[in-house]
């Protein structure tokens, strides 16, 4: 069992959420994503990093030039000018800024007096001006676990990614707000918590984006001996904790590689050797088909390279995420050579070559001649942090819970004003005066107080997407227990069966909640309703289809047939044939009498029956 707290882990989030807008932050456009097939634009673009005012390029941005790349664009007829970077931006979207602040109030935080719009130097094509613009918002929030909300940041949303260097602009330009804690969790668990804390906070206005995609986490983790790294894009909640946990584990890992590589004596050797004169009769597709072959050595790393410092990843592989920052496939080493069709006959040709000894590590890496030294040197800077621990970095997370090299983390170069969007002053009385909702836990309490629903139905309730719809049925006088099941439950089954919910509106579901509540539809009939509506028809023609009326006397006669039709059933069970029976009345009303009428008109028919036959057998 890891102990966090001698290990020293300290960990904070950045929770970046999609806000639910009419419109883009920056322009007119409309907020909902499109089928990529759906494009009728399309546009090419290099992107350039440019000087911060001190003359300074951010090391994020020098990482993602290394190698040159042409991104591709799709464009709509929901998007313009604005996103392809060829119109000047809007001024800021005034409902993403009243709701940031709405956030901000939530969680207890100052605003700032007057917002100024920046520019985040962002040159992996995610946007089509090389720049993400930010603002700050609001700082010094609380937290249940006593720790900070350091700031809130009011930012457009990168375009998404289609495959490779092409991107939509769909969601480019989204609202997004960006919450970011201070290092104040010691655990994994903890961050897992904080994190389901925060999301709950945005889901209590009702006026963010749901769904995958639609909220993201990036966590900075570090442990005493190790150092602050970013693993971003983190979107599964269940995942935190096991992420947290091995990325602890990486760190430690290599603390201890550090340690035993320095016992060693371990070193770099900076002059890459060209062999690629080793390699012409080589059976390994990579090396033969490459113009050159650098070889790296390592003095002192034999065995480390190869060594797992997370499920599925190894040292090695941490050097080869640098090096394929230079557009190679990856990197070979001698802790996992012969292999890849690389003999050990040419693994002792090379070690021969190059008079290297049993201790050390030899990595190789193939490609054109730029390549191939822009992944040497990468390799050599890689391996040299090895000797000092654990590099700051920016990481992404992989199934699973592991992580992998992204870029090194961004510094204060990365930053500059946005000269094109204006000031906004925020006025005290008019942020002191923004409407604040009811958090969600409370809600849930509320609902088991004043409604008496179950703990676990309130709490899943509060937590739905549907929440707001239930408070509305039950200001418009429908049962909450009626109206919690059908949203959570037969909404839900309807989706599973392949039904096209999203055509139901509010009005829809709550007429057919209201007929139930007047009698005209028996509660078991509104999943059939429902569907009858998903598929087009009209509420009141669903409703008269699948639950016609029938009055008092004719289900009396309906029971009272059904029970004479079974009578030897009906005197072997007793009592007892009440369920059975009562699936065959249900099915003969077809949904149009509530269960309780119809349990109690059959209970008096089978009691009355049992009477009469009693004596003499007979009906």
């Amino acid at each position: 069992m890891i102990d966090y707290e001698q290990l020293g882990l300290k960990a904070g989030i950045e929770i970046h959420q999609q806000l639910n807008t009419r419109t883009k932050l920056f322009c007119q456009c409309p907020t909902h994503l499109r089928k990529f097939d759906e494009h009728d634009k399309e546009f090419f673009r290099y992107l350039r990093a440019t000087e911060s005012e001190l003359g300074e390029i951010d090391a994020a941005a020098k990482e993602e030039m290394k190698h040159e790349r042409m991104f591709c664009y799709y464009g709509y007829d929901t998007t313009c000018l604005v996103e392809y970077d060829e119109e000047p931006p809007s001024p800021l979207n005034k409902e993403a800024l009243e709701l940031s602040c709405i956030i901000a109030c939530l969680l207890g935080m100052t605003p700032i007096e007057q917002i100024h719009t920046m520019r985040k130097l962002v040159i992996d094509g995610s946007n089509t001006s090389g720049f993400q613009r930010t603002a700050l918002i609001a700082v010094d929030g609380t937290l249940p676990n006593g720790g900070k909300i350091e700031t809130i940041c009011l930012e457009e949303e990168a375009a998404q990614r289609v495959e490779g260097d092409t991107f939509s602009l769909d969601r480019l330009g989204i609202p997004l707000v960006e919450i970011t804690t201070s290092p104040c969790m010691k655990t994994p668990e903890e961050v897992r918590q904080m994190a389901g804390y925060l999301g709950m906070v945005l889901r209590s206005t009702g006026r963010v984006k749901r769904g995958l995609g639609t909220i993201r986490q990036d966590i900075n983790i570090s442990i005493r001996e190790g150092a602050r790294v970013e693993i971003k894009g983190v979107q599964d909640l269940d995942l935190i904790a096991e992420m947290v946990d091995r990325e602890v584990r990486r760190q430690n890992c290599l603390v201890e590689i550090r340690d035993e590589l320095l016992k060693r004596g371990a070193s770099v050797n900076c002059l890459p050797a060209d062999v690629t004169g080793l390699f012409t009769s080589t059976s390994s597709t990579i090396l033969k088909k490459a113009r050159q072959i650098l070889a790296v050595r390592l003095p002192g790393f034999t065995g480390f390279v190869g060594r797992e410092i997370q499920p599925g990843r190894r040292l090695g592989s941490e050097i080869s995420d640098y090096a394929k920052k230079c557009g190679v496939g990856g990197i070979f080493h001698t802790d996992e050579l012969p292999a890849y069709g690389i003999t050990a006959g040419e693994v002792e040709s090379l070690r021969n070559y190059l008079k290297s000894g049993p201790d050390e590590c030899i990595v190789l890496v193939a490609g054109d001649k730029t390549k191939a030294s822009c992944a040497a040197q990468q390799v050599i800077r890689r391996a040299e942090s090895a000797l000092k621990g654990v590099p700051e970095e920016t990481r992404k997370m992989l199934e699973g819970g592991s992580t992998s090299y992204m870029r090194p983390l961004p510094g204060a170069a990365r930053m500059y004003p946005e000269t094109d969007v204006f000031p906004v002053r925020i006025d005290p009385q008019w942020y002191a005066g923004l409407p604040v909702p009811e958090l969600l836990v409370d809600k849930a309490e509320r609902f088991i107080r004043d409604l008496s629903l179950d703990p676990a139905l309130a709490s899943q309730l509060a937590s739905s997407e549907q929440v707001f719809l239930f408070e509305r049925a039950v200001a418009e006088g429908i049962t909450p227990l009626l109206a919690a099941r059908t949203l959570l439950s037969s909404v839900k089954e309807l989706a599973r069966s392949g039904s096209d919910v999203s055509c139901l509106s509010d009005d829809d579901i709550l007429m057919v909640l209201k007929a139930v509540e007047d009698g005209r539809a028996a509660k078991e009939a509104v999943p059939a309703i429902l569907e009858k509506v998903t598929a087009g028809m009209a509420v009141r023609d669903a409703v008269a289809e699948c639950a016609p009326e029938v009055s008092r006397g004719r289900l009396e006669d309906i029971v009272r047939t059904i029970v004479q039709d079974r009578h030897e059933f009906v005197k072997e069970k007793g009592m007892g044939a009440l369920g059975p029976l009562m699936g065959i009345v249900m099915a003969e009303v077809r949904g149009s009498v509530d269960g309780k009428l119809v349990s109690q008109v059959l209970k008096q028919e089978i009691s009355r029956h049992l009477s009469a036959t009693a004596p003499g057998d007979k009906v």
